[in-house]
C-alpha cells in the first residue's frame, strides 16, 4: 500500500508499507507524514484533512488521535472517487507509467516516487480549485460516476 497526502500547495512525501494497515499503523503514518506533510504544505495556517471510510480510518481509536493531535477531518461520502482528489494524482502515476518496463519492486516504488514528487503544485491547484465544479456533477448525477 501507498500512503500519500496533496493539498492545493502541492504533494508531500509518499509512505510505502508492507503490511496490512490497521488503526496503530495508520496513526504511525499520520504521525510521521501526514503531520510533517501538513506543516510542509500549510506552515501555520489551519486545514481540514480528508480521508476515505477504510477502518483504519474510522476506528475509534483513530477518531482519537485525530482529535488529541487538532486535526479536522471532513465527514466525506463512500465511494466517492470522483470528489477523492488523490485518486486523480494516482491516475497521473498510472498514465506515465505506462511504457515503463520495470525490473523489480525496488524499480516500481522509486518509480512511483519520482513521478509523484513531479506533480507540480500548480497540478494540485487546479485539482483542488476544481472540487466546487466535481461536487456539483456528482449532486447532478444523483451520486453516480461523472467524467471527473
Amino acid at each position: 500500500m501507498i500512503w500519500g497526502a496533496v493539498s492545493s500547495a502541492g504533494v508531500g512525501p509518499l509512505c510505502v508499507l508492507k503490511t496490512k494497515v490497521t488503526a496503530p499503523v495508520y496513526q504511525d503514518i499520520l504521525e510521521h507524514f501526514m503531520l510533517p506533510s501538513a506543516d510542509q504544505l500549510f506552515k501555520d495556517a489551519d486545514f481540514i484533512f480528508q480521508q476515505d471510510l477504510a477502518p483504519a480510518h474510522t476506528a475509534k481509536s483513530t477518531k482519537s488521535w485525530l482529535n488529541d493531535n487538532g486535526v479536522g477531518v471532513l465527514d466525506w461520502p463512500a465511494n466517492s472517487p470522483d470528489l477523492n482528489p488523490i485518486e486523480n494524482l494516482w491516475g497521473i502515476v498510472k498514465r506515465k507509467m505506462r511504457n515503463k518496463r520495470l525490473k523489480n519492486a525496488e524499480e516500481l516504488k522509486a518509480t512511483i516516487k519520482e513521478i509523484w514528487a513531479s506533480i507540480s503544485p500548480q497540478q494540485c491547484h487546479r485539482l483542488i480549485t476544481s472540487m466546487p465544479c466535481r461536487i456539483e456533477a456528482v449532486i447532478k448525477a444523483k451520486g453516480a460516476p461523472t467524467k471527473h
